[in-house]
């Protein structure tokens, strides 16, 4: 028997290392990003049914359930694909936070790409789903290929790297809006800084800390310098390193051990009514 309902999970990520290395003709930017999945995920619940269209609810202030929903985007790309008519019902559940840097909407885009051409018995490979997904979002690809990646172009060539140590990983969300759009207008490119090498092997956590760098941080921390004070806590509180992840506002501090981090995020909890966890890398 066919199955006619999925439900899978959409982690979300941050990112150890971001270079902006050039601004494209087509108005995106190169880049260079060592991209890393964590256990803070969506639920994804998808079914096919009789009544023909697509429908997206979530139920999340500033995550629309229509086909401004990259989610919904994505079921549609699938089902033109598929040329059948097929209802289908997507129903999110948000955990990772909305516009934060950590990838959530792509995450979702591409968890609806896999269920989708599960149930709808399509057999795509993986490097065909990653194809359609970069024409819905630049970090879809990342998420189809499931594994910590070095990511190129502007994100969609992607190279594993690892096995990395395990980490945990505290995030911190302050809770202010910042538009990618906006970093990426005010970044400031320099073509004189030597790219950091980026190793074939992490021994320790401390070796993946080595590598943090965001060149997007400094747009976002000269107007949100929350951002510098959350990064100063994390480290003073146990981190081996904490950056910004993707264009903010989320910060995230790295651990290795697990009772540390888990400690961190309590006091930073409790000193703050901020979004706050303490997840470990995947």
């Amino acid at each position: 028997m066919n199955k006619t309902s999925v439900t899978h999970y959409a982690p979300a990520k941050v990112n150890y290392r971001l270079d902006v290395l050039r601004r494209r003709p087509d108005g995106y930017h190169d880049l260079r990003m060592v991209m890393q999945r964590v256990d803070l995920c969506d639920t994804i619940e998808i079914a096919l049914c009789d009544t023909p269209g697509i429908r997206v609810t979530c139920g999340r202030e500033g995550v629309p359930d229509g086909p401004d929903n990259i989610a919904w985007r994505a079921a549609d790309a699938l089902l033109a694909l598929s040329g059948k008519q097929a209802g289908i019902e997507i129903a999110i559940s948000k955990r990772i936070p909305v516009a934060a840097g950590l990838g959530g909407g792509s995450s979702d885009a591409a968890t609806v790409l896999m269920g989708l051409n599960e149930l709808l018995e399509l057999g795509l490979s993986d490097a065909r789903l990653m194809e359609i997904g970069v024409k819905l979002g630049a970090d879809v690809p990342f998420f189809i290929f499931k594994n910590t990646a070095l990511a190129e172009g502007i994100g969609e060539q992607l190279t594993a790297l690892g096995p990395l140590p395990q980490a945990w990983i505290v995030l911190v969300n302050p809770n202010v809006h910042v538009s990618t759009a906006w970093v990426y207008q005010n970044l400031q490119l320099t073509t004189t800084a030597e790219l950091h090498t980026i190793p074939s092997f992490f021994g320790s956590v401390a070796d993946v800390c080595a590598i943090l760098g965001n060149d997007l941080e400094s747009v976002t921390i000269s107007s949100f310098p929350v951002i510098r004070s959350i990064k100063e806590r994390l480290v003073s509180l146990g981190a081996q390193g904490a950056l910004m992840s993707g264009s903010g506002p989320t910060v995230f501090g790295v651990f290795a051990d697990e009772s540390v981090a888990r400690l961190a995020a309590e006091t930073i909890a409790g000193e703050s009514d901020w979004f706050v966890t303490a997840v470990k890398t995947l």
